[in-house]
């Protein structure tokens, strides 16, 4: 039955993204049909570099005269944040990593200069042999996932879902040249890039990572990404002093997880499996990629670290991959029978180089004792090896030099260059996707009063999402951002050459009646662990974006909508609410890339008309997870490739503001908000026997008076908790979940557990937060020196890092109990939120033991 909300156009995309489906996939009868059996699904590869005997004989040569020392040192890659250029004279690793958190001095916004300093560093610790040990140079790799993107300066271009939109594969080479440049300029070599995760699921936070759901989309732009970062095999341009090596990753099946979570078990048949999720491989391999990085999740309960069959018989056998496979953070740690400093297993599987991240020593001396017992056989020790030097000695790094005397090795001028900046506008203007264009509001005439209003309009951090300065992508601000225009810089500098005026007012609010607003809002920075999410609906339980896009309607002016997000997601009422509504992704640095198209220029004329076609399908209701092109039932909002022009009758008809969501669904990683105990938790109050009462309304107190709960407000009413201890005696007031949650995957991506607190009354005694893992199982960390030190009265975060609390000897693979506070003595702490998040969150940090 025709859908009587959609236009013609509308209607007419979606009936093309059926027709698609139906041709590639048949008719299914499943949320993701199995392919017809084969026994042999795995596509035949021609790798494309021929076999160089005069650099296999140098690889033996320098191979005969390595100790087993030093052939298991090539097999590590360590962080810079826990290794150091002498760390690296006496263990000989193959290569370090800036992890996401990783910087030069731990600052995250340090110079390039700084960071091409710290390159030549290790390299020169790397070829000095004073101590004993071959000159092999250390591979710097880091996650250039769009552009040099942990730099300050750098050119960010959005993130993979605006450019999986712009269905431009020449652009991306072209992204792919200058992020190798801008890499090399600062020093490193290796680019963790391209992601050909090919997402099913849009609650997983790392959706904007992908090109598309559809493996066809993402399977045309992996060859044209490696050849940009790479060079083309057999041109002189191939891995020559302006480009890097790529790592194309995560293999296999990272977009597939069952309910989206991140590093999950992803449940599917190896034909499909293939189908999908290795769609982008066989173009990425015949492109000459020089690394695979292995992904964390598992494929049907088998941790990909640890699985032979895909990453040996599959990946190097079947696909002919000729370049080594790397893994991810730790991601050996999870194979079954492993930890994070031990794990034969993965050796053995077939990864080449461990990311052993800040696990490097003891995962050496535990690799070298399993070589010396032959639990490494010396046949995959030497091939891992052999992969590892033959990468190295392609790139030419055995007579290139230190960093800084390179080709573009301190030529910081091509940071940020404005030839560089131009392309990641390009790429801005094609990612657009228009949704809605009602009345044809849009374009708008620059000569005219534009009010700027969102929370995203001057917020260059909040436009270019995680991966962005650190890992997710917070703690940023405009100084940050030397080379980039926000949304609003954008609009105002074109409004002002045609003689208009933008206003900035991130509330909306005005003096002077504008005559159109553009409110530009959307998600928060994330990335991993921090982006997964429970349902598709946006912000649910704050309305305040939608709030201020009614009040400017309400007050007779147009608003056109530019939402930023790293994701489609539920928001039918702001659509609703909006006369046009823009998808801008994630755009980076060039915020005036989109005053390019929502504008008209100077003379009247269209500048640039929108370009961008879903590459994901936009859900119907925030329930609506299996929504990919070629699923059976297939019934989107907006369909896959659907995105009007100026040229379109760009009108919609209301759409039903029903989320589907029934309130049962839990906020993942949040252990208490808005005044109650997350899903599947309860707040207890406790003495010091264990007896105590399951707190479920306020106000309410332990028995004895030890210990007293009240309501109190913080962001909203009685969205906290006042928590006050009398000292008559040892109480603690605790979250208990019902089920054991299992948090290795967070202690080792480095989250914190973070409260939102503010303290009344100092601590007049020892207080500790702790954790509780089953009977027998439990950590504590001092917390009074840390509460002494912060302003009565003040909200703010207190982050104790997970791997703290395992270090002082909790399970965070059980944890029944996430978060407690306790003390035997006075004291007063209002809670107003507990969870995970990122090591830059936390405004003030407990110490660890020992530390």
């Amino acid at each position: 039955m025709t859908n009587p909300r959609l236009t013609r156009t509308h209607r007419g995309v979606l009936l093309a993204a059926l027709m698609l489906a139906l041709v590639a996939c048949g008719n299914e009868d499943k949320p993701v049909a199995a392919a017809p059996a084969d026994p042999e699904p795995w596509p035949q590869v021609a790798w494309p570099l021929a076999e160089d005997a005069a650099l296999e004989k140098r690889i033996t040569d320098l191979m005969a005269t390595l100790t087993v020392e030093e052939k298991v040192g090539q097999l590590v890659q360590g962080d810079i944040a826990s290794i150091t250029p002498d760390d690296l004279r006496k263990y000989r690793l193959g290569s370090i990593l800036a992890g996401g958190n990783s910087d030069p001095g731990g600052r995250y916004d340090a110079a390039p200069a700084q960071w091409l300093a710290l390159a030549d560093a290790f390299y020169e610790a790397s070829m000095d042999t004073s101590q004993g040990g071959k000159a092999i140079p250390v591979l710097f790799g880091i996650d250039a996932v769009h552009g040099q993107s942990n730099i300050i300066g750098a050119t960010l271009f959005p993130h993979n879902i605006g450019l999986g939109a712009a269905r431009n594969p020449e652009l991306l080479r072209r992204i792919g040249e200058i992020t190798a440049l801008e890499t090399r300029a600062t020093g490193m070599e290796w680019a963790f890039a391209p992601t050909v995760a090919v997402p099913q699921d849009d609650r997983w936070g790392r959706t904007y990572e992908g090109y598309s759901e559809s493996p066809e989309v993402v399977a045309s732009y992996a060859g044209a990404m490696v050849e940009g970062l790479q060079g083309k095999v057999g041109s002189p341009a191939f891995l020559d002093g302006r480009h890097v090596i790529a790592s194309v990753k995560h293999f296999l099946g990272d977009g597939g997880t069952a309910d989206g979570k991140d590093q999950g078990d992803t449940r599917i048949s190896e034909a499909e499996l293939v189908r999908i999720h290795a769609a982008g491989y066989p173009p990425a391999i015949a492109a000459g990629a020089q690394t695979v990085m292995a992904s964390f999740n598992s494929v049907n309960g088998e941790k990909m670290h640890g699985n032979k069959p895909y990453l040996t018989d599959a990946l190097k056998g079947r696909m002919h991959f000729g370049g080594f496979v790397v893994g991810d953070w730790n991601g050996h740690g999870q194979v079954k029978g492993c930890t994070t400093t031990d794990c034969p297993a993965t050796i053995n599987a077939g990864l080449d180089m461990a990311m052993a991240s800040d696990s490097w020593k003891g995962f050496y001396e535990t690799t070298l004792a399993a070589v010396k017992n032959g639990t490494i056989p010396q046949q995959r020790l030497d091939d891992a090896v052999r992969r590892i030097l033959r990468v190295k000695l392609r790139l030419g790094l055995f007579e290139a030099g230190k960093p800084s005397s390179r080709a573009v090795g301190g030529q910081f001028a091509l940071v940020g260059a404005p030839a560089h900046r131009d392309v990641a506008r390009q790429a801005v203007r094609e990612s657009l996707v228009l949704l809605k264009n009602q009345g044809g509001v849009l374009p708008l005439s620059p000569r005219q009063h534009i009010l700027v209003a969102g929370d995203g309009a001057n917020d260059v951090g909040k436009q270019a999402g995680g991966w962005t300065l650190n890992w997710q992508g917070t703690g940023t601000t405009r100084k940050d951002f030397p080379n980039a225009d926000t949304i609003f810089e954008g609009i105002a500098q074109q409004a002002k050459a045609a003689g208009g005026h933008a206003e900035l007012a991130v509330d909306g609010k005005y003096a002077t009646k504008p005559d159109v607003a553009v409110v530009v809002f959307g998600e928060n920075p994330y990335a991993e662990f921090q982006g997964d999410l429970p349902t598709l609906a946006y912000k649910p339980g704050d309305d305040a974006d939608l709030a201020l896009i009614k009040r400017l309607k309400a007050d007779g002016i147009p608003v056109v909508a530019v939402f930023l997000s790293g994701r489609p997601l539920w928001v039918n009422r702001e659509i609703n609410a909006a006369d046009a509504f823009v998808a801008a992704w994630l755009p980076g640095s060039e915020g005036a890339g989109i005053a390019d198209v929502l504008l008209r220029g100077p003379d009247g004329r269209v500048q640039h008309d929108f370009k961008g076609k879903l590459s994901f399908s936009w859900p119907r209701t925030a329930t609506q997870y299996a929504n990919n092109v070629g699923q059976k039932d297939y019934n989107p909002l907006f369909a896959f490739g659907f995105g009007l022009t100026y040229t379109d009758n760009g009108d919609l008809a209301a759409l039903p503001e029903v989320s589907g969501v029934t309130g049962n669904e839990g906020a993942v990683g949040v252990f208490f908000a808005r005044g109650d105990a997350g899903s599947g938790m309860a707040l207890r109050l406790e003495g010091s026997t264990g007896q105590g009462v399951t707190v479920t309304k306020v106000p309410e107190s332990l028995e004895g008076g030890l210990l007293n709960v009240t309501g109190v407000d913080h962001l909203a009413q009685e969205d906290g908790r006042r928590l006050a201890w009398t000292g008559k005696g040892e109480a603690v007031a605790a979250l208990q979940s019902h089920t054991a949650l299992d948090l290795q995957r967070e202690s080792n991506g480095d989250l914190m557990l973070l409260t939102t607190l503010r303290v009344e009354t100092a601590p007049q005694g020892e207080a500790w937060l702790a954790v509780g893992c089953g009977t027998g199982c439990s950590a504590r960390v001092a917390l009074g020196p840390t509460l002494a030190k912060l302003p009565v009265g003040q909200w703010t975060r207190v982050g104790v890092p997970l791997k703290c609390l395992a270090a002082a000897g909790a399970d965070v693979g059980k944890l029944d109990r996430p978060w407690s506070i306790g003390t035997a003595g006075a004291m007063t702490l209002s809670v107003s939120r507990v969870a995970l998040g990122a090591l830059n969150e936390a405004e003030a940090t407990v110490a660890c033991p020992g530390a």
